[in-house]
């Protein structure tokens, strides 16, 4: 019963082949295709405010430099936004509650903020390794400690938002399977676990905007520092 929890978390297959990919392209079919006017429907009107209000989130800590990002940070947000949403369906299968898949959005883009900066400025960008005004004793344990923290950034962006989503989705089902399993035992408790059930997946719909959110966040904060 236990492994049967985890068994969502499982890449579908049919006739051996992987439909993660499937799953990965389809949100992009729920986008109105593109018309040569410039406003054509009220999703449309609707897709272009969101886009907007996005991209001038994560663009107004940035330079002009850092404005070459834009169509990638919210291609990025809107593609992790479709997938957690779509997630939280019925009998879907959520690619962002793998660890391998989020360490691979998380790692090239990082490796691009971090070589950016490297190639702009490096002597800002290695400056971060040793703060200003340091003792002299403290500076080979703070530059080690420093470049710790800069090498896990890809790994804590991916394990944040797996184990969120993982553990959201995680129990959504348990409280739905108990929520069937008192329903003919105490109907009472049942209906009141339904209730926590109704909540928790709001909360979980906030959780899946919110991670997504805040994964374009960061990278967009990392690309402020070394640009």
């Amino acid at each position: 019963m236990n492994l049967s929890f985890f068994d969502q978390f499982m890449s579908p297959y049919l006739l051996g082949i992987p439909l993660i990919l499937i799953s990965l392209l389809f949100p992009a079919l729920l986008l109105p295709s593109p018309h040569n006017r410039w406003i054509t429907n009220r999703i449309s009107t609707l897709q272009s405010w969101f886009i907007f209000t996005i991209t001038k989130q994560l663009m107004t800590p940035l330079n002009k430099k850092g404005h070459k990002w834009a169509l990638i940070l919210s291609s990025l947000m809107i593609f992790l936004l479709s997938i957690n949403l779509l997630g939280l369906l019925p009998y879907t299968f959520t690619p962002t509650t793998q660890l391998s898949m989020n360490l691979a959005l998380a790692f090239p883009l990082w490796l691009a903020t971090l070589l950016t900066g490297l190639r702009n400025q490096p002597s800002a960008s290695l400056g971060h390794l040793l703060p200003e005004g340091t003792p002299t004793p403290l500076i080979p344990a703070l530059i080690m400690i420093e470049t710790t923290s800069l090498l896990i950034r890809p790994l804590a962006l991916g394990v944040r938002l797996t184990a969120n989503l993982t553990a959201g989705h995680l129990l959504i089902q348990l409280i739905s399977t108990a929520t069937a399993v008192l329903f003919s035992i105490m109907p009472a408790i049942s209906i009141l676990t339904a209730c926590v059930l109704l909540l928790l997946t709001i909360l979980e719909v906030a959780v899946a905007m919110i991670q997504a959110y805040v994964f374009v966040l960061l990278l967009s904060l990392y690309l402020q520092e070394n640009i």
